[in-house]
């Protein structure tokens, strides 16, 4: 049976270049005495931007890992799936998040509610998970209204469950199931209710992913209360302990955070708690890859330069359109957009300052980071002018890639330095 271990890192790839520079921050943990597993992610709606496929992102970590000599374990993501979607990636991946957010909400059948809430009296009255100081107390109407907002979004994951099963084999991947995509935080009896739910389902998760409290927009920090961050995080974390002892579930069953990246002020929080309860933790990047690759073209100069500029000004020309699917995971100001016109007369150095995430920097620009985070549309239309400009500049890029996935992100993590 395949077994996700302790710590682990989703590494988005958008262009599948920078699999070795990735894998080379991996490395260079293991190397401190710490071993994060890489999970290549990609969704299927990057792929349809991009016009790529699961097998190119395979083919890429495949060869990442044996020209660096790899030997721990390594994933591919079939990020965000569902049964419409699943077919391409079948063949080359072996872990899969499974995206249920659409049915999240929707009313269950009241027949399954009933049965749901008969099946776990221990959930009615007062509930009390080690590790949490107060119990929760509930009665049977919330138990029923919390099945009912969540249990039509589980069995749905256990439908796609028993669909990779049957194609893949029971054993032969790592199942995640995702709930972050809902309207308000899970509480820890919430969350222990969902997992129930997934546990009746028969669905071995090895990670989920709940909604945590504050802001968690793509390619930026955290936004929100960071100490009550902290509280959910450790209290979740006790929820799913007392739920794999209740119910079953693999020992190994970790919190998933996903658009992880980035979110510096919450990593010390997250370290904190794993280390003192011995948990597990996958942190999941995407896009800062993405924007790694521009600093690297833009640190670069010239051409590289060029490259950046032009992606810059074809994203602030179509920002509607390139941010309409992203609304809820950013917050850009329009004001703060520096012109095409004034980009085009920036030095390297003034390009990297708008756009590295280095918050003590005056220059650091967030509106504009976030906009070239969800811009990546511009690079795939370049075909292979982009991809050849990577290639061209690939020590400028790899080091970039390296150092921001290694110091700003598995570093305080995993590491806590």
């Amino acid at each position: 049976m395949k077994q996700l271990p302790r710590f682990s890192i989703g590494v988005g790839d958008r262009f599948a270049h920078q699999a070795k520079a990735q894998l080379a921050a991996c490395i260079k943990a293991k190397d401190a005495g710490l071993e994060v597993a890489p999970v290549w992610n990609k969704s299927n709606r990057e792929h349809n931007i991009i016009g790529s496929e699961p097998s190119q992102t395979r083919k890429a970590a495949d060869i990442a890992v044996k020209e660096l000599g790899w030997k721990a374990a390594y994933y591919l993501d079939a990020d965000h799936i569902n049964l419409n979607t699943v077919e391409r990636f079948l063949a080359p991946c072996d872990f899969f998040t499974l995206d249920v957010a659409d049915m999240i909400g929707k009313p269950a059948d009241p027949a399954d509610v009933k049965a749901f809430v008969s099946r776990h009296p221990e959930l009615i009255g007062a509930v009390t998970i080690p590790g949490i100081s107060e119990p929760f107390h509930t009665d049977e109407a919330f138990v029923a209204g919390v099945a009912n907002k969540f249990l039509a979004a589980v069995q749905d994951a256990g439908k796609i469950y028993r669909f990779l099963v049957e194609k893949k084999g029971e054993g032969n991947f790592i199942p995640e199931v995702s709930m972050d995509e809902t309207d308000s935080p899970q509480t820890p009896v919430e969350l222990l209710i969902i997992l129930a739910a997934i546990a009746d389902e028969k669905i071995p998760i090895q990670t989920i992913a709940p909604k945590f409290t504050g802001r968690f927009n793509k390619g930026v920090d955290y936004v929100g209360d960071v100490a009550q961050f902290a509280r959910e995080f450790r209290e979740d974390i006790a929820a799913i302990a007392f739920a794999v002892k209740k119910y079953g579930l693999p020992a190994n069953l970790k919190l998933s955070v996903h658009s992880g990246s980035d979110k510096f002020s919450i990593y010390k929080s997250i370290h904190d708690t794993v280390t003192s309860t011995g948990a597990g933790v996958h942190l999941k990047t995407a896009g800062t890859t993405w924007l790694e690759e521009l600093i690297g073209l833009a640190e670069a100069g010239g051409q590289g330069l060029e490259i950046a500029k032009e992606v810059y000004r074809e994203a602030y020309g179509h920002r509607e359109e390139l941010c309409a699917p992203y609304a809820t995971v950013i917050d850009i100001d329009p004001a703060k957009l520096p012109t095409p016109d004034a980009v085009n007369g920036w030095t390297s150095e003034q390009f990297v300052s708008a756009l590295r995430h280095e918050q003590s920097n005056a220059a650091y620009n967030p509106s504009l980071r976030q906009l070239l985070h969800v811009g990546f549309k511009v690079a795939a239309k370049m075909g292979d002018r982009y991809l050849k400009a990577l290639e061209a500049n690939e020590e400028s890029v790899a080091r970039n890639v390296t150092t921001n996935l290694f110091d700003r992100h598995i570093r305080p993590v995993f590491l806590g330095r």
